[in-house]
């Protein structure tokens, strides 16, 4: 295996390479660090001139400008400079800069026009964002004020840094949300999952670290940059801090935060193998277990997931199983391991009938875990067993798939458990981090957890003692007519909160523009079974195609999850409307198993489904919900886009005010202490899709307050932070011929 970290180090325009080794430089006044980061290349550092710019002192600087009011050289500077990019910096900087200009020419400074940090709400020297939801607890919140409604609308890009060089291809469904500490925006980027530490001011990159795996890398589930790194602080004095990552090839990595090298005290050389100790890996190069989620870190523990391939057509009944581990921060060394799947004298066993236990695998954690710090618990998500759509291999209500669980961080004991679904056959896997936030109920303090899910339900806990805090019923469901299928006769159906999406398909739901769409929709329906949710899969025959869901497999929500707001308990969750089909063929030369499903994720050829290019179902179809936990009714609820231009366009449509529809994408989400942001997702995933603004939303009422158009389309879930007083929102975006890039976002 061939290691190769490339560093890059920083180059501080006009003042010489910068090197983390060197000893610590004196602190710059304001104006000379704006002066020297946007002038000095050109007008050298003393402001002396040099090939490429005239001095900026001496006699015939002043007799040009001597009598000239700053005001009109601010203005002459904004509007020229730099070459490159006239305008391109903020108003602070080009005050900044003038200011020191007219200093070195002993003429005076007033207060500047183009305002400056000064001018602006307040911001905290530093305000990080630490972990990829923000905090342990998941809520994606901040309670940064700057940006806020009575500035948003000033909103300009700051810096960009560009992925397109980050692995042999560019990738341009850019879902990572960066980790910020120090100053230091920490992030992965390219299909070899690269490491980089990127100045959290100005989008600069100081290092990069990447580990060539081979064959072993090629061959993972999870082939692409993955949602971020994991970031610790040791609470010990002078102990470096670290930055965790885990590879395309399962190996988790840990390096110095300050120089991008490998921990040499951590693992073997600053590395863990994964694929140690999973049953069923008989070769590392090719077994296909893997992550795109980074570690969550409780105390001194790591907590690891895993990931796979889809699993809609798995080659045989048995598979690696998806167990879950803490590793000892410091020495990567492994302190415990939850069996996802208990085998024989642990709880829930007894759920997995025929032995169905000593094969099945599956039932991981893919999405970010998350933690109550405090009580040193961690939440796990769990995926379904194998496979997705068929089940009659492993017979029983398969605990722990499908279920939140809370785990002592430390020891890896089960503090508490709830299966929301019993024996998985649509793929309704817990695609998202729950969130943990105290809430309010009949003047009773709660510590929850909530959990959104793809069927459109939200889970909610007490998470100390996971006592639901509404009613979980168990509903009987349909049953299924597949051969050698056994499926659960009720499913845990929450009284509260409400649904936050429609949930099965009845004719009225069916797209009714005209009565001509209507008609074509109930003849495509149909040629399928439909029904409540839970209806089961259905075999493929001459006369039926198979069973449409809704929510399709892809949610309901997925991975961008729900964002919350703390002060007021209020859930935000962002959702789309699919109906998908799923159906069950039987394929020898694909699987050992009777039946696989017989469709991806959604229509064949991208289709929405419905007549005329249209999608099925009345819109919106795509939403951002509020949902108040302290509850658990809905407190507003918005179309997440303006009507598609798919839909805008069509003929059939032609003449019909559409409204705001929505459109086919989870967009991520980001809550402030007085906004809502949103995007319209990359487009990238699933048909119908994508869009390149950014939106601020009055997080009381859904009202959009802003809209900002982006170079590209949102691809990660947004995140924001403050570095010297400046608040900054960076959010991942990326599109069909766009590579993959981060956009800073700030005031002037």
């Amino acid at each position: 295996m061939r290691k190769n970290p490339w560093l890059l180090l920083a180059c501080a325009l006009g003042a010489g390479s910068l090197s983390f080794a060197q000893s610590p430089q004196p602190a710059q006044p304001a104006g000379d660090d704006a002066y020297l980061r946007t002038c000095g290349a050109c007008h050298g550092p003393e402001l002396r001139g040099q090939e490429t710019g005239p001095a900026l002192i001496g006699d015939a600087f002043l007799k040009k400008w001597g009598n000239v009011p700053q005001q009109v050289l601010e203005l002459y500077v904004k509007g020229s400079m730099p070459p490159t990019n006239p305008g391109g910096l903020s108003n602070a900087d080009y005050a900044a800069a003038v200011a020191r200009i007219r200093r070195a020419n002993n003429l005076p400074v007033e207060t500047s026009d183009l305002g400056s940090l000064a001018s602006l709400p307040p911001a905290p020297k530093l305000q990080e964002w630490l972990t990829n939801r923000g905090d342990a607890t998941s809520t994606s919140y901040s309670p940064l004020t700057q940006i806020n409604r009575d500035t948003v609308s000033k909103l300009r890009i700051a810096w960009r840094w560009k992925s397109d060089n980050f692995g042999p291809t560019p990738e341009y469904y850019y879902r990572v949300t960066p980790v910020m500490a120090d100053g230091v925006l920490y992030v992965t980027a390219g299909v070899r999952r690269s490491v980089v530490a990127i100045d959290a001011a100005n989008g600069e990159t100081l290092w990069m670290y990447r580990l060539d795996e081979g064959e072993r890398g090629t061959r993972g589930p999870r082939r692409h940059s993955g949602r971020g790194v994991a970031f610790w602080r040791s609470p010990v004095a002078g102990e470096p801090s670290r930055v965790y990552t885990i590879t395309p090839g399962y190996q988790m990595i840990a390096l110095d935060a300050k120089t991008g090298r490998e921990v040499p005290g951590f693992g073997s050389g600053g590395i863990v193998d994964l694929k140690t100790g999973l049953p069923r890996v008989d070769d590392p190069q090719m077994a296909q277990p893997g992550s795109s989620s980074p570690p969550v870190i409780v105390g001194d523990t790591l907590v690891v997931g895993v990931a796979f391939a889809a699993g809609g057509a798995p080659r045989r009944k048995e598979a690696v199983p998806g167990y879950v581990r803490g590793y000892d921060v410091r020495t990567g060394a492994l302190k415990w391991t939850f069996r996802t799947i208990p085998q024989p004298g642990e709880f829930g066993n007894e759920t997995w009938m025929e032995d169905s236990w000593s094969y099945t695998g599956n039932a991981g954690v893919w999405t970010p875990f998350t933690a109550d710090l405090q009580r040193g618990y961690v939440y796990l998500p769990v995926e379904a067993a194998t496979g997705d759509f068929y089940g009659g291999q492993r017979p029983g209500d398969n605990l722990f798939s499908d279920a939140l669980v809370c785990l002592d961080a430390n020891t890896g004991k089960r503090i508490w458990h709830f299966q929301t679904i019993h024996h998985d056959i649509w793929d309704y896997d817990l695609p998202a981090p729950p969130v943990l936030l105290d809430i309010t109920v009949g003047k009773k303090k709660i510590p929850a957890v909530a959990q959104v899910t793809k069927t459109g339900f939200t889970f909610v806990f007490d998470r100390v003692t996971g006592k639901p805090v509404w009613p979980i019923v168990e509903r009987k469901v349909p049953q299924t007519d597949v051969p050698g299928e056994r499926t659960s006769a009720t499913q845990p159906i929450p009284t509260l909160p409400v649904p936050f999406e429609p949930q099965g398909l009845r004719d009225e739901d069916l797209i009714d523009f005209t009565p001509e769409l209507k008609a074509e929709a109930k003849k495509i329906v149909s040629q399928y079974r439909y029904g409540v949710l839970y209806t089961p899969p259905s075999v493929v025959t001459g006369t039926n195609k198979g069973t449409l869901l809704r929510p399709n497999l892809s949610g309901g929500a997925n991975w961008a999850g729900a964002a919350a707001d703390p002060e007021t308990g209020l859930l935000y969750v962002s959702s789309l409307s699919t109906v998908g089909p799923v159906g069950l063929r039987s394929d020898p030369k694909i699987s050992e198993l009777p039946w696989i499903g017989a469709y991806g994720e959604g229509f064949p050829q991208g289709s929405l489904g419905g007549p005329q290019g249209l999608p099925l179902v009345k819109p919106p179809w795509g939403r951002i919900t509020a949902i108040d936990l302290n509850t658990g009714k809905h407190a507003w609820m918005v179309p997440n886009a303006d009507t598609p231009e798919w839909a805008k366009n069509n003929p059939a449509l032609a003449g019909i005010d559409l409204g705001k529809t929505g459109s086919f994408d989870q967009s991520g989400l980001l809550v402030t202490k007085s906004l809502l942001f949103s995007g319209e997702g990359s487009g990238l995933w699933r048909a119908g899709g994508g869009g390149n603004k950014l939106r601020a939303h009055d997080k009381k009422t859904g009202e959009v307050l802003f809209e900002f158009t982006l170079p590209a389309n949102q691809s990660g879930v947004p995140m924001t932070y403050a570095v010297d007083g400046r608040q900054y929102l960076v959010v991942a975006v990326g599109a069909r011929g766009h590579a993959g890039e981060l956009i800073a976002l700030a005031l002037p």
